[in-house]
């Protein structure tokens, strides 16, 4: 069976704001989200292997999550390392905006660590969670040692971390260099403008490094995407890297789904994890992006990643 990579962070969250009228709420969070989409939506043949590093304090409670769900290849490379789990709690003054403060010890993968996982894999869906997934050096050597597809969601390689913890906007050092190591990439509108004032601008930088697939997310508008000339689906991306000559570049905007939402976290992972699921299975990036779009949406309706991926997949009704 054809297997997918997901590398990210899982993150134990504490949720403040969200329900104005309710506690704070502790559950699982980061990669969850997209570990969730991806089981939801992955066609029928293929499997998914984390590549996860979590704190020796919650290793049993992240061995538990990971077993609710189905599409996980047998054993896993979930690694249990030493010291404090990566831990979030985020502060929701709006439903669009929130203040984010993190903690934890969970250090970054190495090539060395991370290459003979990934000998044996058909794709790759990196997500920079808590932003220190993955060094620069190491993100080269996984492009040059890997051949498959890989997605990557920038997320907070574009935070950084005051001394507190808390994470705020930064310029992304390197950005030619970091999208040269991707051939699909995924960021917010915010994290978009950390590039350049112009969005044009930014967009241009993608694909001149290589980047095949640009997708901005925009919140309730929905989602923006810019397609590489030749790039419609991932069988394009056979042979060079570099846009084939005399075609236009396609972008377009998905309106988002209107639906009653209760919970807007985890809305970005769950899409891209979706939209990668999709064109893995074949569809070209419209359709794939609409049908993440429509995820994302129900993903809103449903608080937590615990028990989502059932929720995606029609199994629990309502929220919870």
């Amino acid at each position: 069976m054809p297997k997918v990579g997901v590398l990210g962070s899982l993150v134990w969250d504490v949720i403040h704001g969200r329900d104005p009228a309710a506690p704070p709420v502790e559950e699982w969070g980061g990669i969850a989200y997209a570990l969730a989409g991806l089981d939801a939506a992955l066609s029928p043949e293929w499997e998914i292997v984390p590549l996860i590093k979590v704190g020796s304090d919650l290793a049993s409670e992240a061995g538990q999550f990971l077993k609710s769900l189905r599409r996980l290849v047998s054993g896993g490379r979930c690694v249990e390392v030493p010291g404090p789990n990566n831990r979030v709690v985020l502060h929701y003054r709006t439903s669009e905006r929130r203040c984010e403060r993190m903690s934890g010890g969970v250090p970054a993968w190495t090539w060395d660590e991370v290459g003979p996982m990934v000998r044996d894999l058909d794709a790759i869906y990196v997500n920079f969670i808590s932003g220190f997934e993955l060094e620069l050096g190491t993100a080269q050597a996984l492009r040059h040692g890997f051949h498959g597809p890989i997605y990557a969601d920038l997320h907070s390689l574009m935070l950084g971390m005051q001394q507190d913890g808390i994470r705020t906007p930064q310029a992304l050092p390197n950005a030619p260099s970091w999208f040269s190591c991707f051939d699909i990439v995924q960021m917010n509108e915010e994290e978009m403008q950390q590039l350049a004032n112009d969005p044009l601008a930014a967009s241009v930088q993608a694909l001149a490094a290589g980047v095949r697939l640009l997708i901005v997310t925009v919140g309730p508008r929905g989602v923006i995407y810019v397609a590489a000339p030749g790039f419609t689906k991932l069988s394009d991306l056979g042979g060079s890297r570099e846009a084939e000559g005399g075609t236009a570049v396609r972008t377009e905007r998905l309106a988002a789904h209107q639906v009653d939402a209760i919970d807007p976290t985890g809305c970005g992972d769950v899409f891209g994890a979706v939209a990668f699921a999709r064109l893995l299975a074949g569809d070209d990036h419209a359709t794939a992006a609409r049908t993440a779009v429509r995820f994302a949406g129900q993903n809103s309706t449903f608080r937590g990643a615990t028990g989502l991926a059932d929720f995606l997949r029609g199994n629990l009704v309502g929220a919870i």
